[in-house]
């Protein structure tokens, strides 16, 4: 939830952001011990007799990959065993039935509160994007969207919601990110900035999809499709319509099903294309 942050701290003027617990649909995982804190500090200290709690290793934090395969439990640790500074995707029993079941949720051990390690959320584990050879997940895929909406604050305009899309219908894809923009004030946001914040976009992606842009032309310029407001609830609409429940309900991240694209589609009012070549270096060989 971290994109919410800006426009939370912009109504709340000045109150503290508290996020108190750790849940999902599955269990109860865990509260935050430090409510006041930083939205960016908060971290989450798991109890034990919710439910037994167990960690798969993640080998890289930039590509997500987990080291232990599916159903492999050799690998399994558990929650007196993690290590701090380390990321785990969590596997939970529980008492409703629940065996040794993955939530997808990757969390990285932040510290301790006494002999009880606090977690805080990282990402889901899934892949969000890819076209060729690059990979980007949801924590890298929202760090690029924050970086670029720093163009957006001198002219008083925000990202209020995105999600994004991998786009092959040509040769070479690319990235497609739609943003619905939230405005403070009367001055419109250019063209020009926009196209730049395509560009800062790419710079924040990892460097095989800077690579497949600059040296490989296996990727194509980002693009980013400014959609007018009110948008993304006529997304959540859509999803409820087919069964989704309201109170689970939250935006998808990256969109592939075509109705979607259609309807996302449907309601953009501007397009942007990076104007130029992310920054990427090919590594030195030491012969």
């Amino acid at each position: 939830m971290a994109q919410y942050v800006p426009a939370l701290e912009y109504y709340a003027g000045g109150l503290p952001l508290v996020s108190t617990s750790y849940a999902s649909s599955e269990y109860y995982f865990g509260i935050n011990l430090q409510p006041l804190c930083n939205p960016t500090d908060v971290s989450y200290t798991i109890m034990p007799n919710m439910a037994y709690f167990e960690f798969l290793p993640v080998d890289d934090a930039t590509t997500g990959e987990v080291v232990a395969p599916e159903g492999d439990a050799a690998r399994l640790v558990d929650l007196a065993r993690v290590e701090a500074g380390r990321e785990y995707e969590v596997v939970i029993t529980t008492y409703a039935g629940l065996n040794r079941y993955r939530v997808g949720d990757v969390l990285r051990v932040a510290g301790y509160h006494n002999a009880a390690p606090r977690f805080t959320f990282v990402r889901r584990k899934n892949v969000l994007l890819s076209v060729e050879s690059d990979k980007t997940d949801e924590v890298e895929l929202q760090r690029a969207v924050e970086r670029a909406s720093e163009l957006l604050r001198p002219h008083g305009a925000f990202v209020a919601e995105y999600t994004s899309h991998a786009c092959t219908k040509r040769i070479p894809g690319h990235y497609v990110i739609y943003w619905e923009l939230l405005t403070t004030s009367d001055e419109a946001v250019s063209k020009e900035t926009i196209d730049g914040c395509c560009l800062q976009m790419e710079e924040a992606l990892n460097a095989v999809y800077r690579q497949s842009r600059v040296a490989d032309g296996s990727v194509g310029p980002l693009e980013i499709l400014v959609v007018r407001p009110g948008t993304f609830e006529e997304l959540m609409d859509y999803a409820i319509s087919r069964g989704a429940s309201i109170n689970q309900y939250k935006v998808p991240r990256c969109v592939a099903l075509p109705p979607v694209v259609d309807l996302l589609d449907s309601c953009v009012v501007s397009a942007h294309f990076s104007p130029g070549l992310p920054h990427w270096t090919p590594a030195r060989r030491n012969d």
